[in-house]
């Protein structure tokens, strides 16, 4: 907590003349009931493991790294720290002492190039080892030996009593503590004022007053505790929390990197508002929501008597940004600075005590008041060099995620790497790499303009415009540029003439006598005039009858038109009056629904014998590809129904790929479902009858 100077001079002063004793059991922080929570809730939750892998090149000295590994466990209380449950809440608890050993697994007598994954495999698993908060210990180490002159040393530690900053305290420490012991020297480091119960004490203390208030009537005012961002996923939310995870990462070029520290100075904002304002943009475009909620860590450590601390220093900010009325980069990115400064102003309050104030809707699988995280690290953890061996620190992956998606930034020689950390529940590696490239292309357009209106901002790098522009579309497939609808189900008639093409309430026909009884009824529709872009209107129940009407027309040379029956009087009249049909092939129960006409009606149930005595053979072809198949009206949900006229290369097209990507065999049967009105039912009656 920061409190006015006055009284946190008089409130350390108090604490240094009295700290808590170790063997005492005292409240825990703010920060430490929400781990204690979240570990409840999630029983071995690797998010809350915190790793960082130290690679040990040269000649090390065993004795001396155990020592000064105990020395720091023995240094910070924190680590010492357990958590027992009173009344439904954790107390931390203290042990005077605590001799914590360095695990060795030797890997030094496997071959040489499995020894480095072989560490890894292991380093993923240990990290993912549950730990029990009441019980402790709540940290431990691995030593991986590899080879006499390469070692890769494993520290885990619970969330609960440590931070990254603690993180970096810890190895730093443990660096120094090793030169002085492997020199024979004592330790060179100087006492801690104080310990992290003290400051937990100081944080309640400090959590009530007007002070308190105002800094909670800003967050009240600033905040919408209800707001959940929706980000799209590859799949639907898990209804529990699940927190199994992945990274993907970038690296951006020197010349970006420098390009938006630039920016950052022309435009007076620092580099974590131009990231910040940029993922913004990002999380717009794939939510579609302008109000936006992210949250950001900030070391929560505002005393240098708290630096050297090992502990769960760290609070959460909540940032909130408003992208509506479509504003330019530079407006966001000055709304996205005055947004930061103002939570940093108000830092102080918990964010513990924020959700408990402000009350959002609780749900068990999605995180309070915000669900995507950014962070920026200023410095990779560094640690001084040492006679003889080299110490490389590294943070561990523990293949585990707290929030639906997390940007990590952090400054690297070659440039910024950006890092997203995500939901594997949610997400799959595929949909964060893309993010991550459209990421980079906002920040490779706002460098060139950063007056570009959001909505500007382009997503796509090249190689993805390529891919959806040209190779998505490269799809060109030759088909026979000649070929009818009708001609189409004529080829399978030659291929399996005995095989039953219609089945309808206990009736069959075969492909022959389907072909038999379509040929002698369009021939008696040619004798009625009907050829090449003359359209026959088809007044038809569901039937046997309606499919030989389908397809007679067709081998005449026509185009049907579809009426149903079950249409309205008005929508039928509106039909015939554009569609003008020459021939109408009807029921004679039906004839009453239609209007006065002009067209020749044929009754294919009560002049069936006069049909009959037509040819078996198909006519002559008279249809060509692009000649007109059928016409099927909308459906005037805007307005009178309007005529949508179909050729047969087109449809034959469509087929021949559904075919290809779908493949109907022999024994399939397809259910003719849909009103021979709508155009779906095209594929539905002719698809199955072609294969």
């Amino acid at each position: 907590m920061t409190l006015p100077s006055d009284d946190k001079r008089s409130r350390l002063a108090e604490l240094l003349r009295g700290k808590t004793r170790p063997s005492t059991r005292v409240a825990a922080s703010f920060g430490q009931e929400r781990m204690w929570l979240q570990e409840r809730l999630s029983p071995g939750n690797a998010a809350l493991h915190m790793a960082v892998t130290v690679r040990l090149s040269g000649q090390l000295d065993p004795v001396a790294l155990s020592r000064a590994f105990q020395a720091v466990v023995d240094r910070h209380d924190a680590l010492r720290t357990t958590f027992p449950e009173h009344e439904g809440r954790p107390l931390q608890q203290v042990a005077p002492d605590l001799a914590l050993s360095i695990a060795e697994v030797d890997l030094a007598s496997l071959p040489e190039a499995q020894r480095e994954p072989e560490a890894l495999r292991r380093v993923r698993e240990d990290v993912r080892v549950p730990f029990d908060l009441e019980r402790g210990p709540l940290l431990r180490a691995v030593r991986y030996r590899l080879s006499a002159d390469a070692h890769l040393l494993l520290v885990t530690v619970h969330h609960i009593v440590s931070d990254g900053w603690s993180m970096g305290v810890l190895v730093r420490e443990v660096a120094e503590l090793y030169q002085a012991f492997a020199s024979g020297h004592p330790s060179s480091l100087k006492a801690l004022p104080l310990q992290y119960a003290d400051y937990a004490a100081w944080q309640r203390q400090g959590s009530q007053g007007d002070a308190l208030e105002a800094q909670l009537s800003y967050w009240r005012q600033r905040l919408d505790p209800h707001a959940v961002l929706e980000l799209p996923s590859d799949r639907p939310r898990p209804a529990s929390m699940d927190v199994q995870g992945a990274r993907h990462s970038i690296v951006l070029s020197p010349a970006l990197t420098q390009a938006l520290k630039d920016l950052g100075l022309r435009e007076g904002r620092t580099l974590f508002s131009v990231l910040l304002a940029a993922f913004n943009v990002l999380l717009q475009r794939y939510s579609g929501q302008d109000d936006l909620t992210v949250g950001t860590p900030v070391a929560g450590r505002s005393r240098t008597e708290l630096e050297g601390l090992i502990g769960l220093f760290v609070n959460t900010l909540v940032l909130r940004s408003d992208l509506s009325g479509d504003p330019s980069f530079r407006e966001l990115l000055a709304q996205v600075h005055d947004s930061a400064l103002g939570a940093f102003a108000h830092q102080d309050v918990p964010f513990e005590k924020l959700v408990e104030v402000l009350q959002p809707s609780r749900r068990l699988n999605v995180s309070p008041l915000f669900q995507v995280m950014f962070v920026l690290q200023n410095a990779p953890l560094s640690l001084p060099p040492l006679p003889g061996l080299r110490m490389d620190a590294q943070p561990v992956d523990a293949g585990a995620a707290r929030f639906d998606l997390t940007l990590i930034a952090t400054e690297e020689a070659r440039g910024l790497r950006l890092i997203a950390e995500y939901r594997t529940a949610l997400f799959d590696e595929a949909t964060v790499a893309r993010m991550m490239g459209h990421l980079r292309s906002v920040l490779q357009a706002v460098v060139v303009d950063a007056g570009q209106r959001v909505s500007a901002l382009p997503l796509m790098e090249e190689a993805e415009q390529r891919r959806v522009l040209l190779d998505w579309n490269a799809t060109a497939t030759d088909f026979p540029r000649t070929a009818t609808l009708h001609g189409l189900i004529e080829a399978q008639v030659e291929r399996t003439p005995d095989a039953v093409a219609l089945v309808f309430e206990g009736r069959t026909l075969t492909y022959r006598e389907l072909d038999a009884r379509a040929n002698q009824l369009a021939h008696a529709l040619i004798a009625r005039g009907v050829g090449p872009e003359v359209r026959v209107g088809l007044l038809l129940e569901r039937s046997l009858e309606l499919v030989v009407a389908l397809l007679a027309t067709l081998k005449a040379g026509g185009a049907y038109v579809p009426f149903d029956p079950a249409y309205p009087a008005q929508r039928l009249t509106w039909m015939l009056e554009d569609a003008h049909p020459a021939v109408l092939l009807a029921q004679q129960h039906l004839l009453s629904r239609l209007p006065a006409h002009d067209a020749q009606v044929l009754c294919i149930d009560t002049q069936w014998e006069d049909i009959a005595l037509q040819p078996r053979h198909a006519p002559p072809p008279r249809a060509t590809a692009d000649g007109l198949a059928y016409v099927i009206f909308t459906s005037g949900s805007t307005g009178r129904p309007k005529g949508a006229m179909n050729a047969h290369g087109p449809v034959v097209n469509r087929l021949l790929w559904m075919q290809a990507a779908y493949g109907l065999g022999p024994s399939d049967v397809v259910l003719q479902k849909t009103p021979f009105s709508f155009d779906v039912s095209v594929w539905e009656f002719f698809w199955p009858l072609m294969t």
